[in-house]
């Protein structure tokens, strides 16, 4: 009987073994094979401990691109505060970053003691800069607001109006000083409150050739110096002083250098805006399957989208295009490097698609191939925070608007969170141009923590990582096995919203919660097999290397 029990135990793990490699080699018959290779002598960027933001936007319900009205009630002003899904998706980053701000924020009037007049919300009004008039922030409102994002311990940045005071001429050139008397009065309330803002920005998209309206640089940056004093002023005596942070735009190299040249002392964070896929036009098609191949992927994007709205997800899945991506990051870096500010480079806000993004496309299990590819390339170029445009709202957002429950991206930013640590390595990929890989030392962990992303249609490619500068043997006595994270699309589905790790499905569970993502392990002396069209994160502590020795 023990020995038909043992049997009986082999076998199933036999079939379990099977099994678990069906996610793992893809259904395609097509392999090839790769090199990653780290180098480990020294980290090219750091990234703050929390790298992952998100942002919280002020659109109405009534804000509606391509005759969809993708916001419904996700904005600062009427979000489900209560929702157990919202609170429970925060809580599982400890802590995440959320960034409040967008469009209207230069046109939010703040109620406080010193602001006699009505607190109405935004209207709809066409002949209004953006399509709305100004709108109110309540008190009551902002309470609420600090309230939760203690519960779910949230790290706040507050984007401030700077066009309050100033005069819009017909070019769109605003004019005149900041009038800061609304912002300065909301800080003190805030602090009287006892209210925690990690940092306070001022602005959204006001730079270089503006959107909307646009303030010269010289003006920015002596309103920035106003934000500062008022910040140094009523912070004055706290061991640790909110971040001012500007100018939450669109990269103008010229204007952002002679910005930065005049904010030396007053800036710690300079913030950019990234939407470098184009617009989230609508599509006609709602579903596409993995085809067999990369031409018929191509065929069915013809077919099933209305004029250039194939556009966005050609974009979203040719890798050499997303590489472009890069340069955005490239210059503020040289900029930064070249001038005296001690100031870094956040992404202030990031959705890819502009004007609201595409349903089943910038909401789906495909834009993990933008998302995640943007992740790596503005670590490397050394920008400490990246805030993705939105936790919430449009349809670009890490949760869905109207139910909460989390979008495939969501999953992949929780565990770039967990596993990429804030010291970045340089790697390189070689044998197949459809594959993308980023490096970093682990989080929390010893070794290293690898991203593979492979935009291949019908190809799995089997990796091999080899480093440089290894302090210790990679395959240590007890430790011969690293751990993986294989994501693909549901039913084959990149049209899904629902993601599949390692096999399963991820879904939350019967109260709310995020469910745990447990990974497989495999042997240190196997290949990481990457399926088409799916990511892998693995977790490698045998790795050791001096850029990750503290």
């Amino acid at each position: 009987m023990c020995m038909l029990f043992k049997l009986v135990l082999l076998y199933l793990w036999v079939h379990w073994v099977n099994q678990g490699s069906d996610f793992v080699t893809g259904r395609s018959g097509n392999v090839t094979s790769g090199t990653v290779f780290v180098n480990g002598t020294a980290s090219i960027g750091k990234t703050d401990d929390n790298f992952i933001c998100a942002t919280l936007d002020w659109w109405a319900p009534n804000k509606c691109d391509y005759g969809t009205c993708s916001w419904e009630r996700s904005s600062l002003l009427n979000l489900d505060l209560s929702n157990p899904i919202l609170l429970n998706a925060i809580k599982a980053f400890s802590p995440l970053k959320i960034r409040m701000g967008g469009t209207l924020q230069d046109k939010v009037i703040y109620e406080t003691k010193d602001d006699k007049s009505p607190c109405a919300p935004f209207v709809k009004n066409s002949s209004e800069m953006f399509g709305f008039s100004k709108g109110c922030l309540p008190m009551s409102r902002w309470d609420q607001l600090n309230v939760f994002f203690k519960k779910a311990g949230a790290m706040v940045v507050f984007g401030l109006n700077a066009l309050n005071g100033k005069t819009i001429g017909s070019d769109g050139s605003a004019t005149g000083a900041w009038n800061s008397s609304n912002a300065e009065s909301l800080i003190r309330y805030t602090v009287n409150k006892g209210y925690s803002i990690h940092g306070w920005e001022l602005g959204n998209e006001l730079c270089g050739t503006g959107v909307g309206a646009k303030v010269a640089p010289d003006q920015y940056a002596s309103d920035v110096k106003s934000l500062e004093n008022i910040v140094q002023n009523i912070y004055r005596g706290f061991e640790v002083k909110p971040l001012v942070i500007a100018p939450g735009g669109f990269i103008d190299t010229n204007w952002f250098a002679q910005f930065i040249q005049r904010t030396p002392k007053s800036l710690q964070v300079v913030t950019q805006h990234i939407y470098n896929l184009g617009p989230g036009t609508r599509a006609k098609s709602s579903y596409l399957k993995v085809p067999s191949n990369k031409a018929a992927f191509q065929i069915t994007l013809n077919v099933g989208y209305v004029g250039n709205d194939n556009q966005l997800i050609n974009n979203i899945l040719d890798p050499s295009y997303l590489d472009g991506g890069a340069q955005p990051f490239r210059d503020l870096e040289a900029i930064l490097k070249n001038s005296a500010t001690p100031a870094v480079a956040w992404v202030g806000e990031a959705g890819g698609a502009y004007n609201s993004g595409q349903n089943l496309v910038t909401n789906s299990f495909v834009n993990a191939f933008w998302y995640l590819g943007q992740l790596g390339m503005a670590s490397s170029y050394d920008t400490k925070t990246y805030c993705r445009q939105t936790l919430i709202g449009g349809n670009y957002g890490l949760l869905d608007t109207a139910t909460f429950v989390p979008n495939p991206d969501y999953y992949g930013a929780l565990l770039w969170h967990r596993l990429m640590g804030s010291n970045v390595l340089s790697t390189s990929f070689s044998g197949t141009t459809g594959v993308r890989a980023y490096a970093h030392c682990s989080k929390q962990s010893q070794g290293i923590s690898l991203l593979l992303i492979n935009f291949n249609a019908n190809i799995s490619v089997n990796v091999r990582v080899v480093t440089d500068g290894e302090q210790a043997p990679r395959v240590k006595l007890g430790n011969t096995s690293r751990e993986e994270y294989h994501f693909t699309a549901k039913d084959e589905n990149l049209h899904s919203q629902k993601v599949v790790l390692n096999g399963k499905i991820l879904a939350l569970n019967s109260s709310g919660g995020i469910p745990p993502m447990e990974p497989v392990n495999r042997s240190m002396t196997d290949p990481i097999i990457v399926a088409p069209f799916s990511y892998v994160f693995s977790h490698i502590s045998s790795i050791i290397l001096p850029a990750c020795i503290n």
